[in-house]
Parts: C-alpha cells; sequence; structure tokens
C-alpha cells in the first residue's frame, strides 16, 4: 500500500482529528448520540409551542390523533431515556478518568443538584408560563439520577447494573400504589413513582417521578465499562443488548402481561392497532416504555460512530454542549411562538386567557407543519452559538464552571 493510503476507522479519526473542535478525551459516538436525541427533543418542544393541538389533546390520544402526529411525539420518546443513560455512563467514565471515588462522588451530587435547581427556577417558567408553579421534568430527573449514582458509584459497577436493570424491571410492580390512598405521604410518593402534585403544598406538578429514571441512569453506569474496551467489543454487545430487548419489548407488549399499566387493544384498522401496540407510557416511564427506547439507542450508537461529514460534525457540536442548548432552545422557541401568536392579532391578554381556558382557538398557531420549520430553523440557529460553546469548553479547561454548562 502506497504511504499515506488510510482507510476504515484510522481514517476516520485522522479526519476528526483535524476538526478545529476534535477532543481525544471524548467518544465521538457518545457526543453524536446525544446530539440526535437533543435535536430530537427539540422538535418535540416546536410542537409544544406551534401546534396548537398539542394543548388540545395528547399526540397518543387515539380517539383523536393522527399517525403523522403520533409518530413524530414516538420518535422523541426516545430523548430522556438516551440522555439519561449516557448521563450515567458519562458518570463512569468521568470517575474512570479522575480515579478519586471521593472527587466523583462529590461532582455527580453538586451537578445534581445543580440540575435540580435549574429545572425549578430557569425551566419551570417555561411551561407553567411564568405562573410561579414548579413542574418538575427532564432535568429534575437526570439530576437525581446523579444524585443517586453519588452514592451508587461507590459500589461495583456490576452492583449498580444489577441496580439499575432490578428497577428497571420492577418498578411497575408498584403501578398500584396511588399518592391518593396515602394521605400526607402521597406528594413524596408522586416525587418518585407517580404524577402528582408536590410536597408542602408547593404550587405545581412532578411530571417526571424520579425512581425509574434512576435506574436508567444506574444502568448507564453499569454499562460504562464497555465503552473502554474495544470498539467492536463493544458495538457487539449493544447490537446483542438493542436486540434482546426490542424481542423482549414485543413479546412483553403483544402478551399484555406486564411492563405497561395500559394494555393495547384492537382498534378500527390496522394502522390504529399498530399505534395502540406502540401507545407505551412515559409518565412515569413503564418498562415497556425503555425497553423499546434504549433497545434502539443501543442499535444506534454503533452505527453513529460511523457517522462522519456534515451531519456528525453538527450531531457532535449538539452533543457536547447538551445543557447551553437544552435551555437556549427552550427560550428561543417560546419566544418565537409567542412573537408568531401576536403577529396573527392576539393579545398577551388572549395568551394569559387560553392558560386558564386550557386551550387557545382553533385558528391560533402554526400548526404541525409549523412545528416542523420552526424545529429546522431553530437547529439552524442555534447551531453557530453551540459550535462557539462547544470551543470555549474544549479550550478552557481551566475554567472548573464550564463543567456545569
Amino acid at each position: 500500500m502506497a504511504t499515506g493510503a488510510v482507510s476504515g476507522p484510522r481514517q476516520a479519526r485522522i479526519s476528526e482529528a483535524q476538526d478545529p473542535l476534535y477532543d481525544e478525551h471524548r467518544l465521538p459516538e457518545i457526543d453524536r448520540l446525544r446530539g440526535l436525541v437533543m435535536v430530537l427533543m427539540a422538535l418535540d418542544h416546536m410542537r409544544d409551542f406551534f401546534d396548537a393541538d398539542a394543548i388540545r389533546f395528547s399526540p397518543t390520544d387515539l380517539d383523536r390523533t393522527n399517525a403523522f402526529l403520533f409518530f413524530t411525539r414516538f420518535i422523541t420518546h426516545f430523548c430522556a431515556p438516551t440522555f439519561t443513560a449516557l448521563a450515567g455512563v458519562s458518570a463512569y467514565l468521568y470517575g474512570a478518568k479522575v480515579k478519586d471515588s471521593e472527587a466523583l462522588s462529590r461532582f455527580l451530587a453538586a451537578r445534581g443538584l445543580w440540575l435540580i435547581f435549574l429545572d425549578a427556577a430557569v425551566i419551570s417558567p417555561i411551561w407553567s408560563m411564568g405562573s410561579g408553579r414548579i413542574e418538575l421534568g427532564t432535568l429534575w430527573a437526570i439530576g437525581c439520577g446523579l444524585v443517586a449514582l453519588a452514592a451508587l458509584s461507590r459500589l461495583s459497577p456490576r452492583t449498580v447494573l444489577l441496580t439499575g436493570v432490578s428497577i428497571i424491571f420492577g418498578h411497575n410492580l408498584l403501578d398500584g400504589i396511588h399518592a391518593a390512598d396515602l394521605g400526607a405521604f402521597g406528594p413524596w410518593w408522586s416525587l418518585l413513582h407517580e404524577t402528582g402534585k408536590l410536597p408542602f403544598d408547593m404550587p405545581g406538578d412532578v411530571v417526571y417521578p424520579a425512581l425509574p429514571w434512576i435506574g436508567v441512569a444506574a444502568l448507564g453506569y453499569g454499562i460504562g465499562p464497555l465503552f473502554l474496551k474495544p470498539a467492536d467489543l463493544r458495538d457487539r454487545a449493544l447490537y446483542l443488548a438493542g436486540g434482546a430487548a426490542l424481542a423482549l419489548f414485543v413479546v412483553l407488549r403483544f402478551s399484555n402481561l406486564y411492563g405497561d399499566p395500559h394494555p393495547w387493544s384492537a382498534q378500527r384498522d390496522s394502522l390504529f392497532t399498530l399505534l395502540s401496540f406502540l401507545k407505551v407510557t412515559k409518565y412515569p416511564p413503564s418498562l415497556l416504555y425503555l425497553l423499546a427506547t434504549l433497545g434502539g439507542a443501543a442499535l444506534a450508537l454503533p452505527a453513529l460512530a460511523r457517522a462522519g461529514g456534515p451531519i456528525g460534525a453538527a450531531l457532535t457540536v449538539f452533543g457536547r454542549t447538551p445543557l447551553f442548548f437544552y435551555v437556549l432552545h427552550l427560550y428561543v422557541g417560546v419566544g418565537a411562538a409567542l412573537a408568531f401568536v401576536l403577529a396573527q392579532g392576539y393579545s398577551l391578554s388572549d395568551i394569559a386567557g387560553w392558560a386558564k381556558a386550557g386551550a387557545p382557538p382553533l385558528e391560533a398557531g402554526a400548526g404541525l407543519a409549523g412545528a416542523y420549520l420552526a424545529w429546522i430553523l431553530v437547529i439552524l440557529a442555534l447551531y453557530p452559538f453551540c459550535r462557539w460553546f462547544a470551543e470555549v469548553k474544549r479550550r478552557r479547561r481551566d475554567l472548573w464552571w464550564l463543567t456545569y454548562l
């Protein structure tokens, strides 16, 4: 072979090294998968902001939805589980790098509490429309997972993995316990396993009960050692695990025996019967929901290891700036949606009235097609800012606080 003729993985690594954002301390496939789910998450949120039907009814309500709306929602189901599992993987890899269990525990606890604070103070105003209510959602769930890992990381990865798998497979056994039956303890149960009110009569709701998400974070941490192995061994294990998870999903879902509180049933036609089969529970995430989403993520990661070119580079940028992108896209998206509705001739008092009435008028918003267009525009608008911030984080490793952004 002539000098300079390079192919395969080595060629890919050389191409990556020529990128000004190349970072030898990071696995690009993890960043790409994280970036992909961030981009899909933005689609879900632009649907919330621009499609008025998002307020009128659930996109998985089989009596009112359509296939396009259902699958727009369904593909975004992969976001929260994948991101939470990758947070666990990253926690393990960080511990392997620092080789200090005390430092790892402190970092995970501090970052977890920081995410919980951000969810309550910075993200909640978006979903509560500035009403002052606290909506504990995605960052709360991930934050709780990291706080739990601060303690679990003192155990062996195998023990943490078994803990995560046990929670994921076993938490649906608790579905029969309801906050309404627990009296004063009810709101605390909502924090753990059932959507509901906050403790101490605080205004707001728990959208993401923490227990199953702690299981997902523990699963990610437990498989962390795979990412220190050769890529072919890791990918083989991920393919096997992902395929097994999806096969188990099909078997359990078909049987309607266990794994989701809402069984599927035959509908008016074969398409809607398929939608019923795929309509799994997210709040809290059921076993079947997690088998489908995490199984799909396990199959996607090896493919993203080979995703080069502009798309791979763009996903890497978003994957290296997830919290920055998350906060920014929400405020940009809701600001753009507000401007759009005002341009339609509505007033701020009209919008406030919609919040009380529970839904805007039929002609408000841009519809689902408009939500897709807004999604594309927001992604394109935020990419330069995320690339700039990714470069800052790569260059300024001396600024410890950048790890929290």
